[in-house]
């Protein structure tokens, strides 16, 4: 947890709480059916939760699964995210890379607008899916 975490609300606490507990990526709903013992009883207030959340660096978005991840702690920059999807098993991991980062940041389109903020996700296959294709493949 960041230093912004000390002010966070009952209901943002208890949704940051689960999702970082959670080993996969978590959409909205799983987030309101698991926690909806704890008070938490409406959609609203798991999405002001996670708006929140999102602002401060707490939890990133992973916009093609409509789904919320933790941050790692080893985030670069809170409003500029990369992430390496596997196709596979749909294992993600936050991307910290100094060099990658300064480079978009420095980034400007054709009408001079400078990046405020990204998030991107990268595709491909991880080692172990990797491996076991071609174990698969061998056989």
């Amino acid at each position: 947890m960041n230093k912004n975490s000390k002010k966070l609300t009952k209901n943002q606490r208890i949704v940051l709480e689960f999702v970082q507990k959670s080993n996969r990526p978590v959409k909205a709903y799983s987030i309101l059916n698991n926690v909806n013992k704890r008070g938490i009883k409406a959609p609203p207030q798991v999405y002001r939760a996670l708006e929140k959340l999102i602002k401060i660096g707490e939890i990133h978005k992973i916009e093609s699964q409509n789904a919320f991840v933790a941050c790692n702690s080893k985030c670069v920059e809170p409003h500029g995210t990369i992430f390496s999807i596997c196709k596979s098993c749909d294992q993600i991991d936050e991307i910290s890379d100094k060099k990658l980062y300064k480079y978009l940041s420095e980034v400007r389109d054709m009408n001079g607008l400078k990046l405020s903020g990204y998030n991107l996700e990268l595709f491909g296959t991880c080692k172990t899916c990797d491996q076991k294709h071609l174990q698969n493949t061998n056989q």
